[in-house]
């Protein structure tokens, strides 16, 4: 059977491979290909790498605000094909149409706009020293790689290439070869706005792809986003030849919900912070710590609404709020997690089963997943799940859940729901992690740095410090007085 062929991106212009290797890409709502993907074989990779210096060379050279008004028009481009960009992550993802109509491409614009704007106020500083000065410079750092994961795809690839291209350096991208097409997109929107050619090429491919940019000479830097184990692959290839790196990693994050808290607003944080997204998303806050005294109230509210108001199914239909995992393979390990958790002692307040939707039945569903009489040591409470599973654990005062919250190797987010400002300051400040949110969750405007503590990363993306880990300072000191020697 012949399908739609999607090539790699380099130099401006989708480019076919030597090999003439593919790999496919499957709907996680329908199980069935939808398009094959050409592999990045040796030939890609070095047009990738030579187009690249090119378009560094003439990027770079760009003053800030002509770099400024180009990527302004990329975002106008991307809020104005939102729905087409949108409908390409759903049938990718399998996450439902509400969200990525909503959230993927919007925010992703969000950052391109927000460096954008950041990329003219990029200046150096200058002092006087014994008579003389010097001054320094921010500096493009050359080629960087940029690798991405599966569940926010558009978004991803934008929160990575905005700082590094508002800072005047080209990106290779290598999207997840689960949900490729999107960094397409956003190449295509990138050339059409007036980015030179080479500044942003897409390659396609698993592992040996990601190994290829991580340790070739001439990549100045990598940005990574995936689960943990990887991460430190990709650290330890980067090293070979001291390649900076930012690494945005998973987590298994807390929230912590004091018996002063809105209790409906709680459960709301609980279930974004769960079940959006099918709970594949890495700041998931996957340990509910719930305060003794409203620990009933809570259950109630919370086993009410998802029973209620959780619809899955196909994830195109406006109605559906809970969309598929992204494979047939992680749909099985999220389903090994549920046992081991029976296996271990928990119990499924609800949920706990693969699900069939009329509408979608051969998608990889999970039904959602609420665990209760948990233990911190259970397996479900240390390891992260990437599906939609919750585990509520009951606490007593604020020391005690605060030592079990940071009870992990892990540090990449944290929620504290309480009406009392100062315990919520207190505690959010002892929380080891590197995004908080106090009577929130889950949000992360492009102006606010997102990074892990621990395990969690390395670096930070978005906010004023994304733009500065994609420059490099130079210092020039100018003799103003005779230059003395001793020879």
């Amino acid at each position: 059977m012949s399908y739609p062929r999607l090539q790699n991106f380099i130099d401006g212009a989708p480019m076919a491979n030597a090999s003439g290797d593919v790999f496919d890409v499957i709907n996680p709502a329908t199980d069935e290909v939808i398009y094959q993907v050409e592999v990045a074989d040796e030939h890609i990779q070095q047009a990738a790498i030579d187009s690249a210096k090119a378009g560094f060379a003439q990027w770079s050279a760009m003053q800030p605000i002509e770099r400024a008004r180009i990527l302004h028009k990329a975002v106008a481009l991307l809020r104005e094909r939102n729905d087409e960009l949108a409908k390409i992550e759903v049938l990718d993802t399998g996450k439902p149409w509400q969200e990525a109509e909503c959230v993927d491409v919007v925010t992703g614009a969000d950052a391109i706009e927000y460096f954008a704007s950041l990329a003219p106020t990029v200046v150096g500083q200058q002092q006087e020293v014994a008579g003389d000065f010097y001054y320094t410079r921010k500096e493009a750092l050359g080629v960087c790689a940029g690798i991405g994961a599966w569940n926010y795809p558009l978004q991803i690839a934008c929160w990575k290439s905005a700082p590094a291209l508002a800072a005047g350096n080209a990106m290779i991208f290598k999207p997840s070869e689960e949900t490729p097409k999107g960094a397409n997109m956003l190449a295509e929107i990138f050339i059409e706005a007036g980015v030179p050619a080479g500044v942003f090429n897409v390659v396609h491919g698993a592992a040996e792809v990601g190994q290829w940019l991580t340790t070739h000479s001439e990549i100045e830097k990598v940005s990574f986003t995936g689960e943990v184990g990887t991460g430190k692959k990709v650290m330890q290839s980067a090293a070979s030849n001291l390649k900076d790196v930012t690494m945005e990693l998973g987590g298994k994050s807390p929230l912590l919900v004091f018996d002063d808290a809105d209790i409906s607003e709680a459960v709301s944080a609980a279930m974004l912070g769960n079940f959006y997204t099918q709970g594949e998303v890495c700041t998931n806050c996957t340990r509910v710590f719930v305060q003794r005294g409203v620990y009933e109230q809570f259950m109630s509210e919370l086993l009410e609404r998802t029973q209620k108001n959780i619809i899955a199914g196909d994830p195109l239909d406006p109605e559906v709020n809970l969309g598929a995992l992204i494979s047939k393979k992680h749909q099985q390990l999220v389903l090994e997690y549920i046992d081991k958790g029976k296996q271990e002692g928990a119990t499924v307040a609800i949920g706990g089963h693969a699900l069939t939707p009329t509408s979608a039945p051969q998608g990889y569903f999970v039904a959602p997943t609420v665990f209760t009489d948990c233990d911190d040591n259970m397996t479900i409470c240390r390891e992260e799940i990437f599906g939609p599973v919750m585990s509520v654990l009951v606490f007593d005062d604020e020391q005690e859940v605060i030592e079990r919250a940071n009870n992990t190797p892990m540090g990449l987010a944290a929620g504290v729901m309480s009406q009392d400002l100062r315990r919520a300051h207190r505690v959010i400040h002892q929380l080891e992690a590197g995004i908080c949110w106090i009577n929130a969750y889950g949000a992360s405007p492009a102006e606010m740095p997102v990074g892990g503590y621990k395990l969690s990363g390395i670096g930070r993306e978005n906010g004023l410090e994304a733009i500065n880990q994609y420059l490099q300072t130079k210092s020039v000191y100018v003799g103003m007085n005779q230059l003395e020697s001793p020879f």
